[in-house]
């Protein structure tokens, strides 16, 4: 049974419950399985050598999560050597027709729908909800944890210019 941390974030101002452990920087990452498009698995190790932007929503469809795949997709024209993932629940079917809707060709999407494999591993799964908090994590090329953000509030945006100058910085 994955750990439970109560009330280590609001969504809409009620405290909800976190699965899994805080990942904190200097940690090594977690490893998880999420679904990439076509249904083919993605595991951390499938990354390794890149340094990561892991922008976690909690479903693609409403705005602020639709925000911040945008603001992520933009900022990888800047972002040389960067691979950045958006992890939802929604379906992987429901993730392509939102990109392919919204013109987003930059971000890799990724699915925890199936078994909340991501969510547990990174400590972002909503118990209550069977979603995925709001957080971004930066990995450099060797999976270590560089940057971390858990946005306290499930329904508000991250500092998006710190995940940007912290993935710029882990490819230094």
């Amino acid at each position: 049974m994955a750990q439970e941390r109560q009330g280590a974030i609001t969504f809409k101002s009620n405290p909800v419950t976190l699965l899994g452990p805080e990942v904190k920087v200097g940690d090594t990452a977690p490893d998880f399985t999420a679904l990439a498009a076509g249904l083919a698995p993605y595991s951390l190790n499938d990354g390794k050598g890149k340094v990561r932007l892991i922008s976690v929503v909690p479903s693609i469809d409403t705005g602020v999560c639709d925000a911040q795949t945008r603001r992520f997709n933009e900022a990888a024209a800047d972002l040389d050597n960067v691979e950045i993932l958006t992890v939802s629940v929604d379906l992987p079917f429901a993730q392509a027709r939102w990109c392919g809707a919204a013109g987003i060709d930059k971000v890799k999407m990724l699915s925890d729908h199936r078994d909340l494999s991501f969510g547990q591993a990174f400590g972002v799964a909503i118990k209550e909800m069977r979603l995925l908090a709001r957080a971004i994590f930066v990995l450099d090329a060797d999976n270590k944890v560089t940057y971390v953000e858990y946005v306290p509030e499930a329904t508000n945006h991250p500092d998006y210019e710190k995940a940007i100058e912290a993935a710029k910085a882990a490819v230094k």
